[in-house]
C-alpha cells in the first residue's frame, strides 16, 4: 500500500477503504509519511468529502492511535459532556456537580483554552492548589466516591489528532465536517464513558456560524458516537452572545459558585438544566424531562450541588476556602466600568469579539505557550434584549494593565449595538439531534 495511491484515489473522488484509512493514520502518527503528503490528502478530503463509513473509520483509527481510558471500574452509567467551544461557557463547573448529586457519575477529561475560547482546566486552576493531573486510578476512585472527577487528558490520547490538527490549521483544511467531527469524537471515545451529550454551539462566538452547519456537525458526531456503540445526543445552542455574564477564568469560577447557590445568570442555569435533564434520562435516573429537571432544581435549592463542588475541590487537593469565600479567587488590580452613551435596548453583542476583548486582557492564550492571567476578564451587566439608559454600566473590565483596559473599553462600547427592541425573542436552544433524527425547537 502506498500513500501516493490513497491521495490519488481521494483526489479523484473515490471512497477510501478501512485498510487505507488505518494505513495513513498509523503511518503518519509514527512518522513514516511526510507532512506534505498528508497535507495533499487533507485537501483532497476537504474538496471531495468523506461518507459516513469513512468518517467512522477515520475516528476509530484516531482512537486506536494512542491510549484508551478504561472506566469500566466506575459504578453506574457514566456520562460526559462536550462543548464545541464558546465564550463564557462555564457549564461543566455547574452541570457536573448537579448531575453527580443526582447519583450519576460525571467523568470528564478536559482541555485548556486556546484563543478566545476558555478551557475548563484553566478555570479550575484559579482555585489554589487544585490538581488537574490525576492518575487513572485516582480518576476512577474519585468518581466512585463522589460521582465526579474532572482532570486533564493523558498525554497519549489520540496522538493522531494532535498531529492532524496542527497540520490542518496551517493548510486551510480545518472546515470539513468529517475532519472536525472525527477530531472531536476521537477524544471523547478514547475515554470510556457510556453516554455523551454534545453541546454544539452556533453563532458569532462559535465555530459554526449558521444553524444549518451546526445541525450538520451535530448529526455527524451523533452518528459517529452511535456507530461506535455509545449513546450520543446533541443540543444545538446559542452562542451569538456570551453565555452567562462572566468571561475569564476566576470570574467564571465565581459565577459557577453563584449559580450553584441559586443566584447566577438565568441563561447559564437554564442551559445546565437542559443538558442535565438529558443526561439523567440517558443514565436512567429519570423517566421524563420534567422529572429530571425537578431533580436538578432540587440540587440547587438544597445547596447539595454547591456542596458537591466543594467535595470535588477537596478530592483534587484544592483549597475549599476559595469556594466558600470566592473573594479569595485571583483579583485584578483595576475594574473599569463601560458606560452606555445611548438609550434603548441591546440588539446584539458579538460573542467572538467580546471573547477577543477578554483575550486582549490576558484571559486567554494566543498560543499554547502563552501564560494566562487568571484574574483578567469581563463581566457583562447588560445583554441582548436588556433595556439601557444613558450612563448605565454595560460591563465591568477586570484588568491588571490599565492601558489594555482602556483599549478594551473603547472596543466594548462599539460592540454593544443599542437601538429598538428586537422583534423576536432570543433562543437559548435551537434543537436536539439524536440517532432518530433532528427536532427543531
Amino acid at each position: 500500500m502506498r500513500i501516493y495511491d490513497i491521495i490519488k484515489k481521494k483526489r479523484d473522488g473515490s471512497e477510501l477503504s478501512t485498510d487505507e484509512i488505518n494505513y495513513f493514520v498509523e503511518n503518519y502518527t509514527n512518522g513514516n509519511i511526510p507532512d506534505y503528503q498528508i497535507s495533499a490528502l487533507f485537501m483532497a478530503i476537504y474538496l471531495n468529502k468523506m461518507n459516513k463509513r469513512e468518517t467512522l473509520d477515520l475516528t476509530r483509527a484516531m482512537v486506536n492511535s494512542g491510549d484508551k481510558v478504561d472506566l469500566s471500574k466506575i459504578n453506574g452509567i457514566k456520562v460526559d459532556k462536550h462543548s464545541t467551544g464558546g465564550v463564557g461557557d462555564t457549564t461543566t463547573l455547574v452541570l457536573g456537580p448537579m448531575v453527580a448529586t443526582c447519583g450519576v457519575p460525571f467523568v470528564k477529561m478536559s482541555g485548556r483554552g486556546l484563543g478566545h475560547t476558555g478551557g475548563t482546566l484553566d478555570k479550575l486552576e484559579s482555585i489554589k492548589d487544585f490538581r488537574v493531573e490525576l492518575s487513572t486510578e485516582e480518576f476512577i476512585n474519585n468518581s466512585n466516591d463522589i460521582n465526579i472527577s474532572i482532570c486533564s487528558q493523558t498525554a497519549n490520547i489520540t496522538p493522531a489528532d494532535k498531529k492532524f490538527y496542527a497540520l490542518r490549521d496551517v493548510t486551510a483544511t480545518v472546515e470539513n465536517l468529517s475532519l472536525i467531527a472525527s477530531s472531536i469524537m476521537s477524544k471523547k471515545l478514547a475515554i470510556g464513558s457510556d453516554s455523551i451529550i454534545l453541546d454544539v454551539k452556533v453563532g458569532s462566538g462559535a465555530f459554526m456560524k449558521n444553524l444549518k452547519d451546526a445541525i450538520s456537525l451535530a448529526e455527524e458526531m451523533v452518528e459517529i458516537g452511535t456507530g461506535y456503540g455509545r449513546e450520543t445526543i446533541a443540543l444545538v445552542t446559542n452562542m451569538d452572545e456570551p453565555l452567562g455574564n462572566a468571561i475569564g477564568n476566576a470570574l467564571e469560577v465565581k459565577e459557577a459558585i453563584e449559580v450553584l447557590k441559586g443566584n447566577g445568570p438565568e441563561d447559564l442555569y437554564e442551559l445546565c438544566l437542559e443538558l442535565g435533564s438529558r443526561l439523567l434520562l440517558l443514565a436512567n435516573k429519570a423517566k421524563t424531562r420534567d422529572e429530571a429537571r425537578y431533580m436538578l432544581k432540587k440540587t440547587i435549592d438544597s445547596k447539595s450541588a454547591y456542596k458537591k463542588l466543594i467535595e470535588l475541590v477537596q478530592y483534587q487537593d484544592g483549597d475549599i476556602d476559595y469556594i466558600k469565600n470566592p473573594e479569595l479567587l485571583p483579583k485584578a488590580k483595576h475594574i473599569v466600568e463601560v458606560k452606555s452613551q445611548q438609550v434603548g435596548y441591546v440588539k446584539a453583542l458579538n460573542a467572538e469579539e467580546v471573547g477577543k476583548c477578554a483575550l486582549a486582557l490576558g484571559a486567554g492564550r494566543e498560543t499554547m505557550d502563552s501564560i494566562i492571567d487568571l484574574s483578567a476578564g469581563i463581566v457583562l451587566n447588560k445583554k441582548v434584549d436588556d433595556k439601557v439608559d444613558k450612563g448605565d454600566v454595560l460591563a465591568y473590565i477586570h484588568a491588571n494593565d490599565i492601558d489594555k483596559a482602556k483599549e478594551v473599553e473603547t472596543r466594548l462600547k462599539e460592540l454593544y449595538i443599542i437601538g429598538d427592541k428586537n422583534k423576536k425573542n432570543k433562543k437559548l436552544v435551537y434543537g436536539l439531534v439524536t440517532k432518530n433524527g433532528v427536532e427543531i425547537y
